[in-house]
C-alpha cells in the first residue's frame, strides 16, 4: 500500500511530528548525538507520511517542521536531562527502522514506544553500583593506586554510585550532586586507604569519583561539533566543563577535611 496515496486516509501532520520528536527526545536523553537524533526522526517521519522533515536539534529543546504535498506543520518539545542508556538507545532505534518501513499508523507506533520504554531491560541498581565500583578500583591501578587502597576505592565508589541514584530520584540538582557524591566518594576512598596504610591516599580519593566523569557528553559535543552543529556542540562542551568544576569542588572539600593535597 502506498503511504503517500492521497485516497488513503493519513495521519494529521501535527500527530507525525509530535510523535516523531518523541523518538528524538527518549534517543537525546539516552545519550545519543545530534546527527543521530537528526537521522532516525526523519526515518520515522518518512515512515509515518510526511514528505519531508527538517528538525532543529538544541542542547534542551527540539523543534521539526514536516510537510506532505503543500501541508506543512511545525512543533517543538522539551528536552530532558542528558544520561547515558545504551539499551534503550538501541531499542527505540530497531523500532524507527521498523516506523521507517511504512505501514504503521501514529497510534499503533505510540503505543509500541510506550511499551518499548516501559519494557526495555535495566539492570538492577546493586549491580550497577558494584560495577561501578569495580571500573573505578581498576582505573585506580591504572593510574597507580597500590593495592591496599583498591578495596576502598571500589566500596567508595559503589557507595558514590549509589547515593548518586538516590539524588536522581529525587531529581536533585546534577551540578550539586555531582559535588556532594565526589565529596563522599573522595573521602570514602581516602580515609579507607590512609586506615589500610596506603602510600596512595591522594590517588585513591581521584579515582573513587571517576564514575563522575561525563565522558559520553564529552565525545558527543566533540561529534556535533564536527558534523557541522556548533551550537548545539558548544552547549554540550560547556556542559560538560561546568560539571568537572563541580566535581573538582567535591574532591577539593574532601582533601581538605582529610588533609590531603597541599
Amino acid at each position: 500500500m502506498d503511504r503517500f496515496n492521497p485516497e488513503v486516509k493519513q495521519d494529521p501532520l501535527e500527530d507525525i511530528a509530535m510523535l516523531s520528536m518523541e523518538f528524538g527526545r527518549w534517543l537525546m536523553e539516552c545519550g545519543a548525538s545530534g546527527a543521530v537524533v537528526d537521522e532516525f526522526v526523519a526515518r520515522v517521519a518518512a515512515g509515518l507520511g510526511a514528505d519531508r522533515a527538517d528538525l532543529r536539534v538544541g542542547y534542551a529543546s527540539l523543534a521539526i517542521t514536516v510537510g506532505r504535498g503543500a501541508e506543512v506543520a511545525t512543533r517543538m518539545c522539551k528536552v530532558g536531562s542528558p544520561g547515558v542508556n545504551q539499551r534503550l538507545d538501541q531499542a527505540v532505534r530497531t523500532l524507527a527502522q521498523q516506523v521507517e518501513q511504512g505501514g504503521l499508523g501514529c497510534a499503533a507506533v505510540r503505543s509500541l514506544l510506550d511499551r518499548v520504554v516501559q519494557e526495555t531491560p535495566r539492570y538492577p541498581g546493586w549491580l550497577v553500583d558494584l560495577a561501578v565500583g569495580a571500573a573505578c578500583a581498576s582505573f585506580g591501578r591504572l593510574l597507580g593506586v597500590d593495592w591496599r587502597a583498591v578495596g576502598p576505592v571500589f566500596a567508595a565508589a559503589a557507595l558514590g554510585q549509589f547515593f548518586r541514584r538516590s539524588l536522581a530520584r529525587r531529581q536533585a540538582n546534577p551540578f550539586i550532586s555531582a559535588t556532594l557524591v565526589a565529596f563522599v566518594g573522595a573521602v570514602g576512598g581516602g580515609l579507607g586507604a590512609r586506615q589500610l596504610g596506603s602510600h596512595t591516599v591522594a590517588a585513591a580519593m581521584t579515582a573513587a569519583v571517576l564514575l563522575l566523569v561525563p565522558g559520553v557528553p564529552a565525545l558527543n559535543a566533540q561529534s556535533d561539533i564536527l558534523d557541522g552543529r556548533p551550537t548545539l556542540g558548544s552547549a554540550r562542551i560547556v556542559w560538560v566543563a561546568v560539571m568537572l568544576v563541580f566535581v573538582t569542588a567535591g574532591i577539593w572539600l574532601g582533601q581538605l577535611l582529610l588533609g590531603e593535597g597541599r
